[in-house]
């Protein structure tokens, strides 16, 4: 891992400390201000009200610390996810990083056309062909070397428009969400349609969020032998879970066991996660995070070819929930501005 990656190591760190601090301070919302990059107004209050009442003991929506499940998607809603979701950025690094040894893609589609940066044609091979990158560039390989790989990238590449690490591109809002939910004794976890391995090796360090709290989407890893005599684990190309959309409740159900309380997300893939979490008894809080800001970050939602919000939105509005407009909600969106 390079040395790069020791500045936002640091800065994990820190905020570790912090959450740890709120903890032994007492409950979060009990402080001047829990979300201060969060304007105020009815979004802000109705996070902090609900926090508020469920954790009063006596209250009558009070929930038991073990029951506050706190689920949040990763793509759009803790990070950006613009141009393209940055797994898939990833996936055609590694192609342009690997190419020599591989010359066999120099005649063969689509890596020729990600390789001769020729986007129409690559554009033409659809899904299909994003698989056989992906395919190409997730497996094959133990999942520890995957690890190495991902904390390389994510130390070194840098997101086209803002020229910095992609890791610099989480939404400083939702990095005080997180820190708030846990003072105040939720369990946070990402439940994201991004690959679980993916994920994993850097959540711990950039959001708190350990990696058994992470669900993601997963492919078929097997038991081997080494030739070193010691045992690893081999990712397979073979499919095993798709967490998107319908299989956001059921990989909340088999990997977490316990309906949350509180989920956000941003797009129509994270819907059914958002409906699974209104059905529980008792006060719930679903939110959505709509991207209105084009010049801090982006505007996009019911054309956008990335995280389409479009009928989760009609849902959220005929059903009361929590909209934030990064607009009008968020004091600042990175941490990097001034």
């Amino acid at each position: 891992m390079r040395m790069e990656f020791c500045r936002r190591s640091l800065l994990a760190a820190w905020l570790a400390a912090s959450a740890l601090a709120c903890s032994c301070g007492g409950a979060a919302f009990a402080q001047s201000d829990p979300l201060p990059s969060w304007n105020d107004g009815t979004v802000k209050k109705s996070i902090t009200d609900f926090v508020a009442r469920v954790t009063t003991p006596g209250n009558a929506d009070f929930v038991p610390s073990e029951q506050r499940i706190a689920t949040f998607d990763n793509d759009g809603t803790l990070w950006c996810e613009q141009p393209m979701y940055f797994q898939v950025v990833f996936a055609f690094d590694e192609i342009k990083r690997t190419a020599s040894q591989h010359p066999e893609w120099r005649r063969k589609q689509p890596f020729k056309a990600l390789l001769d940066h020729d986007m129409p044609t690559l554009a033409l091979s659809g899904e299909k062909g994003l698989l056989e990158i992906v395919a190409a560039t997730h497996t094959g390989m133990t999942t520890e070397d995957f690890s190495k790989t991902v904390l390389d990238w994510i130390s070194t590449a840098q997101h086209p428009r803002f020229k910095r690490p992609y890791i610099d591109l989480t939404y400083w809002p939702m990095q005080e969400l997180l820190r708030f939910l846990r003072a105040n004794g939720f369990k946070t976890f990402i439940v994201s349609g991004g690959g679980i391995e993916f994920m994993r090796p850097w959540t711990e360090r950039i959001y708190g969020v350990p990696p058994e709290q992470v669900v993601g989407s997963s492919g078929v890893v097997k038991f081997e032998m080494g030739a070193d005599g010691k045992p690893v684990l081999m990712k397979l190309p073979q499919v095993e879970f798709v967490d998107d959309g319908p299989g956001k409740p059921v990989g909340i159900n088999r990997f977490i066991g316990r309906r949350p309380i509180f989920a956000f997300g941003n797009s129509d893939g994270d819907q059914q996660m958002l409906e699974w979490t209104a059905a529980g008894g008792g006060t719930r809080f679903m939110g959505l995070v709509h991207h209105t800001d084009a010049e801090r970050e982006y505007a996009y939602d019911r054309q956008s070819h990335v995280g389409k919000l479009d009928k989760a939105l009609d849902e959220a509005n005929a059903r009361g929930w929590t909209v934030v407009d990064m607009k009008r909600d968020w004091k600042k969106v990175f941490a990097f501005e001034q």
